[in-house]
């Protein structure tokens, strides 16, 4: 199987382009207005959690509601939203793509090896989650919740990050 094509894998990550600058309110919270959209995406009820993996459930649910993105999924409205996860932990989503038969590349074993695609939902050894915008050099792009201009995994909004490919712990990579 190919991956989706870039056009699709494309809307994933403006849909999340379209979320940076958001901030918790009030700030080193986790919580806020939007923050709480994120986090209500999830199957873990209220607020004041930390919610990287709740930017990319919100950010996967939002791409879902694309009639091209079902078609390429063969899902329909219905399908997706049993398919799409809703698991509020980074490495919950190694389990939800494991359950979806979706490639999963370990970049601990085999560091380096997997091809990056933009979309990629990628995880690192900080318990922290993400969407590849690209990658170039052994730097990845890419943009996070929860996050900040450091990048630290307890940060305080939506932003657009380069990290060391080192860094990462596994990539998953949604397939038609």
């Amino acid at each position: 199987m190919s991956t989706l094509p870039l056009p699709l894998r494309q809307k994933l990550i403006d849909i999340a382009a379209a979320q940076v600058g958001v901030r918790e309110v009030p700030r080193n919270s986790n919580t806020g207005p939007q923050v709480l959209q994120y986090q209500r995406a999830t199957n873990l009820g209220g607020t004041g959690w930390p919610w990287c993996a709740a930017f990319v459930c919100w950010c996967l649910r939002e791409w879902g509601r694309d009639p091209a993105v079902l078609e390429a999924l063969q899902l329909t409205p219905d399908t997706f939203a049993a398919w799409r996860p809703r698991t509020a932990a980074a490495y919950g989503f190694h389990e939800w793509a494991a359950s979806r038969k979706l490639t999963i590349f370990d970049e601990n074993e085999n560091p380096g090896e997997a091809t990056l695609h933009t979309g990629d939902i990628v995880t690192f050894d900080t318990s922290h989650i993400g969407l590849l915008c690209t990658d170039s050099a052994n730097i990845i792009y890419t943009i996070e919740g929860n996050t900040d201009e450091a990048g630290s995994r307890e940060g305080g909004g939506v932003y657009k990050k380069s990290r060391p490919r080192s860094f990462l712990r596994k990539v998953i990579r949604i397939l038609p």
